[in-house]
């Protein structure tokens, strides 16, 4: 497996300090070796010891990373969550909530690796438990990106409109990694989320 986390987008973050590195080179391993694991003997059939054999350590020291297998084949929302509130900072304060999700988005999914995101998805798809555990960590983002925007708007204001944005933009982006996984990567991601929201807009105004 490669050194970076199934799916996980390339960003630029300040470099952590010693024990942070030692504690995300423990979990990077720990990801790599479960997700190898889970590709070559299914999710199912892979048990906590193997993950913990593989990544060489004890069962009782991955739950220091992890709570369960399934937030390991996830571990990379999380991630991207955070840098998807990264990016929404790095817009002007006076752009439409909209239009800074949707730059924000296509800026953080610029970087998804292609081969790994398509076994990811799937050995998403062929287990039940990963499908319902995938619309668990979508809601628990799209809460992540609707604070985020709500951060944006006037204090004490509407919170309708950054939950709106919110489901819009995570919505895209479903549509838009399943069309580039089904297209097997042909085109950029962020190029079918250019389009998803140039067509969103269309169907808005008529």
């Amino acid at each position: 497996m490669p050194d970076q986390s199934l799916s996980a987008p390339r960003r630029n973050t300040p470099k952590p300090g010693l024990r942070e590195r030692k504690k995300l080179q423990t979990r990077e391993r720990l990801t790599n070796a479960a997700m190898a694991l889970f590709l070559e003997k299914g999710f199912e059939a892979t048990t906590l010891d193997d993950i913990a054999a593989a990544a060489e350590m004890s069962r009782r020291s991955f739950f220091h990373y992890f709570a369960s297998k399934e937030e390991v084949v996830f571990a990379w929302k999380d991630a991207f969550g955070d840098g998807l509130v990264a990016a929404l900072a790095q817009r002007p304060q006076a752009e439409p909530l909209l239009l800074a999700a949707e730059r924000a988005l296509i800026a953080s999914i610029s970087g998804y690796e292609r081969e790994e995101a398509i076994a990811l998805s799937r050995l998403v798809k062929e287990t039940p438990a990963l499908r319902a555990y995938d619309q668990v960590k979508y809601e628990k983002l799209e809460r992540v990106l609707a604070a985020a925007l709500a951060e944006r708007a006037a204090p004490g204001g509407d919170p309708l409109p950054a939950r709106l944005v919110a489901m819009v933009t995570i919505g895209a982006m479903r549509v838009a990694s399943d069309l580039w996984l089904d297209h097997a990567g042909a085109e950029p991601p962020a190029d079918y989320a250019r389009r998803i929201f140039a067509d969103l807009r269309k169907v808005i105004c008529g």
